[in-house]
């Protein structure tokens, strides 16, 4: 947390009860528009489209890590008391720095936050405007981040800017969108894509890692309680179940989203003739709402991705001010100029650096989040220290060697490694190993006399946070 935060989340909360209704409902919606960026708004529709047939086992399986993992990881992170680095140092050393600095990155600008002004100019201003090239993208990304970073500048205030203005006209542009075309069309789903004809549920479940939530939830966490803190809600119960029914509320919103975008590529007409989520929404807008759609729909992407941008610049700024030296404006300008350069060399050059990093962070990131939420289920025996630490590690080497595998890196050597493993064909062999390992670490924890607090600790019980001393 930054300085700023820490001084005015202290003011504010001494002799504070517990904040308003209405400020957890701002947040929430300010959280919604946090996650909900261009990826959110595109990969749904195609997915219908290409699930035919199977779109309600697709869209399910979509909406587990689209929508209720992010919220998993907020009531992991509200229930802890800690942020990511404190949860991320408990499987080690190493992983607790590593792994928050590539999260932060990954959803800063290695990847989500230059994505957001690159897909912006590809799918709103160029089809718009008819703007394209190395200097018109300058141009453009200048101007985006250039507003993103001004509306960051006070990250106290980011909530009320997201949640009170900004979230509001990009949940009623996308409800127009949505409820004009399940009026105007009413066509039948076709036969679903290899990829979904068998194992449907998996593949929407792989699809929904592409938007990124998860692990942008477990930064953006920190926003939201710092935020609730500024508010007047006072620590423990009240901050906690405050930061909980925020991400329940953003994930709801999510989820229904999704199920409207998805609805569309299930009745537009001539859905087959589409490769991407951009190019039928585009046409929905346009064949929906005449000439104004396409306005409409550029729009839709521009307010999307800039409420994202402005929660991906707060969320990293904050996290690296606190960790490492400088001030928080200072992180917030390094990001936001280093996103620009890259968003401007285009969308594609932004995913070829970034999916080896995306890919490796997944399955340790679950794995942190499924540990946190069953400690508390413990806690009367003991304090997990294997059962983080074993199958958090043995989800990073899974990770590591699906990667190097991947890339092409002594793919031959590596792959007898992994492919024994149920559900490796479908992208999820990970999960036996890592779910046996959590149970041999569990065994471990509950023989052992239950281990003290690290001085300097949080953990939280019954809703209050206790710092060990």
């Amino acid at each position: 947390m930054s300085s700023t935060v820490a001084t005015s989340a202290a003011n504010t909360a001494s002799g504070a009860k517990g904040g308003s209704p209405a400020a957890i409902v701002v947040t929430a919606l300010a959280l919604f528009s946090m996650f909900f960026g261009a990826g959110n708004l595109i990969f749904p529709p195609i997915l219908a489209v290409q699930a035919g047939d199977n779109f309600w086992p697709a869209i399910l399986g979509f909406l587990g890590t689209g929508a209720l993992l992010p919220v998993l990881a907020v009531i992991a992170i509200a229930l802890s008391g800690s942020n990511v680095r404190d949860l991320a140092q408990r499987a080690g050393v190493v992983f607790g720095v590593v792994f928050p600095v590539l999260a932060y990155l990954s959803i800063g600008a290695f990847y989500a936050l230059p994505r957001t002004g690159a897909v912006t100019f590809e799918t709103a201003v160029t089809p718009l405007f008819g703007f394209e090239g190395l200097a018109a993208s300058a141009v453009f990304n200048i101007a985006f981040f250039g507003v993103a970073l001004a509306l960051s500048w006070n990250p106290n205030t980011i909530m009320q800017t997201l949640g009170k203005f900004l979230t509001p006209a990009l949940i009623i542009l996308l409800v127009v969108m949505i409820a004009v075309a399940l009026v105007q069309w009413d066509s039948e789903p076709s036969a679903p894509a290899e990829v979904y004809a068998d194992g449907a549920f998996t593949s929407g479940l792989l699809e929904g890692y592409l938007t990124m939530d998860s692990i942008a939830a477990l930064a953006f966490s920190i926003v939201v309680i710092s935020t609730l803190r500024y508010r007047g809600f006072s620590e423990g119960k009240h901050v906690v179940g405050g930061t909980i029914l925020a991400g329940v509320g953003a994930g709801v919103m999510l989820a229904l989203i999704y199920l409207g975008l998805g609805s569309i590529g299930r009745v537009i007409p001539d859905a087959a003739q589409y490769e991407n989520g951009a190019e039928l929404l585009a046409d929905a807008s346009n064949l929906t709402m005449g000439g104004a759609g396409q306005a409409v729909f550029s729009l839709v992407v521009l307010l999307a991705c800039l409420t994202t941008a402005v929660g991906l610049i707060t969320a990293t700024g904050e996290y690296f001010s606190e960790q490492f030296a400088g001030s928080y404006h200072t992180w917030a300008v390094i990001f936001a100029v280093a996103s620009m350069a890259i968003a401007t060399q285009g969308l594609d050059f932004v995913i070829s650096i970034a999916a080896p990093v995306i890919e490796f962070l997944y399955p340790p990131a679950i794995t942190l989040i499924f540990a946190t939420l069953v400690e508390p289920l413990f806690r009367a025996r003991t304090r997990f220290t294997w059962a983080f630490f074993l199958p958090i590690w043995v989800a990073v080497i899974w990770s590591a060697i699906e990667t190097f595998i991947s890339l092409g890196w002594a793919a031959e050597a590596l792959s007898p490694v992994v492919e024994w493993a149920p559900l490796q064909e479908e992208g999820l062999g990970w999960v036996v190993p890592v779910g046996v390992t959590f149970l041999v670490g569990l065994i471990i924890d509950l023989a052992r006399p239950r281990a003290p607090m690290e001085i300097g600790t949080n953990e939280t019980v019954d809703g209050e946070v206790i710092t060990a001393s």
